[in-house]
């Protein structure tokens, strides 16, 4: 199995889906269906079946330890990975709730890393992916909207985290929710 442990925007669809209209003219952009887009707080990779049941137990461990309370979250603005010259990926950031995001991804973090994950390779910027850049065709209409943009997308009441499979398809993605975790 394919996972991930994130805290999920999907209560953002709609606005996360205008947000992404001001880029889809861009070529090479491709979009993230909005109501996958999510805060990755740990990419675990392949996960072998029978690993599942201690990993829920981890992450409820790790969940509790984080010592966060349900919280509200606030999503705005963009960003680029690995940079605004070569972007690969094109994200909305958190303008609050970062800290307490920041503190669920040290403790999932440790306790995965304790068990055998591997460790992240890149420090941890709390974001949410709206879209991928396939090649950059569209690269100046994107770096525009990097620098001239500043959306608001909204605010989300956030009381769980997520463990999900991610089964790749053609058409991108598919997500099942595997357990949650409440706050």
């Amino acid at each position: 199995m394919r996972l991930f442990v994130s805290v999920d925007l999907d209560g953002l669809a709609e606005e996360i889906a205008a947000v992404q209209e001001t880029i889809a003219d861009a070529s090479g952009v491709r979009l993230t269906d909005p109501g996958n887009v999510h805060v990755t707080l740990k990419f675990l990779g392949e996960v072998e079946a029978d690993r599942v049941s201690d990993l829920r137990e981890n992450l409820a461990e790790a969940v509790d330890e984080a010592g966060v309370e349900p919280f509200e979250a606030a999503f705005g603005g963009f960003g680029a990975f690995p940079s605004e010259e070569y972007i690969r990926v094109l994200w909305i950031g958190v303008r609050e709730g970062g800290d307490e995001l920041a503190r669920l991804h040290e403790a999932i973090e440790d306790w995965t890393v304790e068990t055998g994950f591997d460790p992240a390779d890149h420090e941890f910027t709390p974001h949410a992916t709206i879209a991928r850049m396939d090649h950059a065709g569209g690269k100046d209409r994107v770096q525009r909207a990097l620098r001239e943009d500043d959306p608001t997308v909204g605010t989300l009441d956030i009381g769980e985290v997520r463990l999900t499979e991610s089964v790749l398809a053609d058409d991108g993605p598919e997500y099942t929710t595997v357990e949650r975790f409440a706050l």
